[in-house]
């Protein structure tokens, strides 16, 4: 008896395991390529033994962490995209180019520059509480009360408040003498996370990633039309409020660790979206694992490019997200 939704299903979980393995094989090579390529040998007896070189030291304090913050960051920045794109039914939306990111560089200045004692949780606050700012900021400016976001009006917004943003940032660096700190945060890149830094970021991603999973259904409702889903009886303000909120959970905790990394909430729900279709509770998962493995490419990129020397892992995005944001904008967000 053929059971309907079951080749769909297996489909899926076909789809999800390749993104998987895809995933972890870029984990593997990100881990033995670097400036200095390091034998695959060393790189398992890092994971899996007591044994102590000087290579497998680069592993474990240097690269691990690192390839491991970048999975992870890749994984909420993808989420959060798709989430925003979702939510506002915008295909142009995405935390770096809607003023969230900006938002939490400009309150990490701010920390630099007023609270240089607070710790690494209390930048990660601030990125926060940024993040917030700049996302109610875009939101308030790209609604209007006929049509509620327009998504031509949204993209404006976002431009004009990132770009204003970023230069309160640089003001604030400049009078306050923290330009070189500001400019590291914009830059972007994974270089010298620590184990201490991954042992706040993973549980709050974590956390903010199993919301959002909770919230796939009601997102994929929201998607197709504000209308529909309070038809269906769906809470529309309160279900926009959650997700603002792990919008504003993973972009601000991203930021607070690599700093400006635009483009990846841009591409990847769209490359998500054509794998598995328009349901989110597919959506958001597969988002999650194709982010994690773009960012481990980049990253392997910035450090094999020009080595030994170290190119910036925003500009490698970048390259791959203009074109892709031109494309998006030309046909109008109608899928191909």
């Amino acid at each position: 008896m053929n059971v309907p939704g079951r080749p769909r299903r297996a489909a899926y979980g076909w789809t999800m395991a390749a993104g998987v393995a895809v995933m972890a094989g870029m984990f593997v090579v990100s881990l033995v390529y670097g400036a200095a390529n390091i034998p695959f040998r060393d790189v398992w007896q890092a994971l899996f033994s007591r044994e102590v070189n000087d290579q497998i030291l680069i592993i474990r304090e240097i690269r691990l962490p690192r390839e491991i913050a970048a999975m992870v960051v890749g994984a909420a920045l993808a989420a959060a995209g798709a989430i925003m794109q979702g939510m506002t039914r915008n295909p142009l939306a995405d935390p770096g180019l809607l003023g969230i990111t900006a938002g939490a560089n400009l309150a990490l200045a701010v920390g630099f520059a007023f609270f240089p004692a607070l710790g690494y949780f209390g930048m990660t606050v601030a990125g926060w509480i940024g993040a917030a700012f700049g996302m109610l900021l875009v939101l308030g400016l790209g609604a209007s009360r006929r049509d509620g976001w327009s998504p031509l009006r949204l993209v404006l917004a976002g431009a004009a408040v990132t770009f204003f943003l970023y230069a309160l940032a640089e003001a604030i660096g400049i009078a306050f003498k923290v330009t070189k700190d500001v400019s590291m945060w914009t830059a972007g890149g994974i270089m010298g996370t620590t184990w201490r830094q991954l042992a706040i970021v993973v549980p709050t991603v974590a956390a903010g990633l199993i919301a959002a999973f909770l919230y796939a259904r009601q997102l994929t409702v929201l998607s197709l039309s504000e209308e529909v889903a309070a038809g269906l009886g769906q809470r529309t303000a309160l279900v926009k409020a959650a997700l603002s909120a792990v919008v504003i959970l993973l972009a601000g905790v991203s930021v607070a660790l690599v700093g400006s990394m635009a483009f990846i909430g841009l591409m990847v729900p769209h490359i998500a979206r054509a794998l598995v279709g328009t349901d989110y509770r597919r959506v958001l998962p597969m988002a999650a694992v194709a982010g994690a493995s773009l960012l481990l490419l980049a990253d392997t990129l910035a450090r094999t490019i020009s080595k030994p020397y170290e190119t910036p892992t925003a500009a490698i995005i970048a390259v791959l997200g203009i074109p892709f944001f031109l494309i998006i904008a030309r046909r109008g967000g109608q899928r191909s």
